[in-house]
Formats: C-alpha cells, structure tokens, sequence
C-alpha cells in the first residue's frame, strides 16, 4: 500500500517564515517516533513555495563563496541566512520552484543517497518532458546539463537536505524563470567556473508555474510511489 504524502502549495513566503515550519513539522514527527506507541503516526509532507530574493549557506558551507556584502545585499532587497542544511551556498528567488519534503524514511528507504538521488530523479523526469536531458555530475548533488563537457556544465537544480531520526526538512531550488542575475554575486554550491540555468533559459520561452509544479508533483509521485493528498 502506497504511503500517502500531504501536500501544500505555500505560495510567495518569506525564507524565516518556512524555515520556522519546516522545523515545526520535523519535530512534530521527530517526537512521534521517541514514542514507540506513536511511532507509526508519523506525517509525510511535501510543501512548495517561492521564496522573495535570499541567500542560503549550508552549515558547513564557505562564507568566502558570498560575494556580496551585507549592505549591498540590503540595498537589493536581498536576505541571507547561514543555515543547517548541507551544501554550500545558494539563491532561492521568484519563479524558481522551491520543493521541501518532510519525509519519514522509515517508511520509504533508510538510505540518503538514495533519498537525494530520488530527489534528482523527480526533477530528471519533469526535464525530459520539456525535451531536456537532465544529469547528475559525479560527486554533486543536484541536476545538472552536460555535466561531462568541460564549459559547457549548467546547473538548473541545486539540493541540500537536513536529516534527523530519518526525517527530512529542506529540499531542491529548481530554475524555473528565475532571474539567474542574482547567482553572480555568489559561487552557487561552492563549484567554481560552472554555469547556473534554468527552463525558461534552455528552452527560449517562459514555463508557466502552475504547469511546471504539476508535472514534478506526478514525478514525485512515481518515484517515491508515494500519493499526494492536498
């Protein structure tokens, strides 16, 4: 029997406000499994939002990979938060779909590399059915175009994830019709001399959102043979 996975569309949100839920949600399910009687009770959700212009560092991510200061930052309207998630530095903006599963993986697979290799398998999947051939590159997390020819690796899909008693908060940034401008005052993820892209990039036209988010939800779907409610 297929677990079933609650979903929310968030809209617009600010990056603190989600932060704040997400770990809401964790430890909602985190003290759940500290009681064997409760165990079992446990809430999968997957949330997607958008966030206004902020930068995010991972917990162990390089601050030297920030290449804008803090008042130039404000000056733009910008946000940036050193956070707990894994990974280096990234954006997250309007028009990039930004999706956090807050997962129990005792009841999918107790193994992270596989959980982020799925994750990058939902958005391989939504990719192909815009004619574009997603990748891995070896060693990275994320999606990625062409990763295997020098000058030519873009990134359209950064990920980094948080991991407690199994449960998963944080997630993926896809580049949807994102302002790619903004990656320019950092080092995304950390890679030096590699290209960020997006859809509306790759493909010469804007992506409607709406269409977009459908189609990753079906993926999740199928690869986490999970069922959406919500």
């Amino acid at each position: 029997m297929k677990q079933n996975t609650y979903f929310e569309d968030l809209g617009m949100r600010s990056y603190k406000d989600v932060w704040d839920y997400q770990e809401t949600l964790l430890k909602q399910n985190t003290d759940l499994k500290l009681n064997d009687a409760t165990r079992g009770d446990t809430v999968n959700r997957l949330l997607f939002v958008e966030h206004p212009p902020v930068y995010t560092l991972g917990k162990s991510g390089d601050i030297s990979h920030v290449l804008i200061g803090e008042e130039e930052m404000k000056k733009r309207g910008m946000e940036f938060f050193h956070i707990n998630r894994g990974g280096d530095i990234t954006f997250h903006g309007p028009e990039q779909l930004v999706g956090y599963p807050i997962l129990d993986l005792d009841k999918f697979k107790t193994d992270l590399g596989w959980y982020l290799r799925s994750l990058e398998e939902v958005i391989i999947l939504t990719m192909a059915e815009y004619g574009l051939t997603g990748d891995r590159s070896a060693g990275e997390t994320g999606v990625w175009l062409n990763p295997g020819i020098k000058g030519k690796e873009r990134k359209i899909c950064a990920m980094g994830i948080k991991c407690s008693r199994w449960v998963t908060m944080h997630g993926f940034a896809l580049n949807v019709n994102t302002d790619l401008n903004y990656f320019n005052f950092i080092v995304p993820c950390g890679i030096q001399n590699k290209q960020v892209t997006s859809l509306e990039k790759e493909l010469g036209r804007k992506v409607p959102m709406d269409e977009l988010k459908e189609k990753v939800k079906k993926n999740f779907e199928i690869v986490f043979e999970t069922v959406l409610v919500g």
